[in-house]
């Protein structure tokens, strides 16, 4: 599904970082390791490395990640790119400083458990998750997301499964959307910063 809609010449979401990772740039030091999940076409993961983190990039789609090669050549930085399926990733335990998991509402509520248990085991202490989403509001805008509301974020589900960490911002709002045709228009969001214990 997602090579099919990676094919066009267009990157479906720009080639601009998300503007939640952008707005919270000041958190990714130079010289930090991070890992950008499901990645799609890279505009994440290049410009983590643009601010000077060593990336690792991973993702299901080879058309995907042919686009953040040339993404990422464009923009004179290095990034490495894994072509994984994440239900099988290894979530090695403590590698990353940060994990920036953007808009990956694909995965249902029983894999997004597991997701958020590899993220916590791929952390290390004191790393920070950067998580960002829509919201069930979303649904009544279509301007984006998968259109299935288990797979959305309630900030409350979320400050639940994450109550034992550092919680820096968590946040439900809307804001206009302008990243490629993929999320574009007035969009129901969520953020969650928070650091590992």
């Amino acid at each position: 599904m997602w090579d099919k809609r990676y094919e066009a010449q267009d990157y479906v979401f720009g080639t601009e970082p998300s503007q939640f990772l952008k707005q919270h740039a000041a958190l990714l030091e130079a010289g930090s390791t991070g890992l950008a999940v499901a990645d799609g076409e890279g505009r994440n993961s290049v410009f983590m490395a643009e601010c000077g983190l060593e990336v690792t990039a991973m993702d299901s789609s080879a058309v995907g990640q042919d686009k953040a090669r040339r993404l990422a050549e464009a923009r004179g930085v290095s990034v490495d790119f894994q072509l994984a399926d994440l239900a099988t990733w290894d979530w090695s335990p403590a590698q990353y400083d940060v994990v920036a998991a953007i808009f990956i509402q694909f995965a249902d509520p029983a894999f997004r458990d597991a997701i958020f248990d590899g993220i916590e085991r791929t952390l290390k202490p004191g790393g920070l998750l950067l998580l960002h989403g829509y919201s069930p509001r979303q649904l009544a805008h279509g301007t984006g997301g998968p259109g299935v509301a288990e797979n959305l974020y309630e900030p409350d589900m979320l400050a639940a499964r994450f109550s034992d960490w550092e919680v820096l911002r968590l946040a439900e709002y809307e804001e206009t959307l302008d990243e490629g045709t993929g999320h574009s228009g007035k969009s129901a969001l969520v953020d969650l910063i928070a650091r590992r214990p």
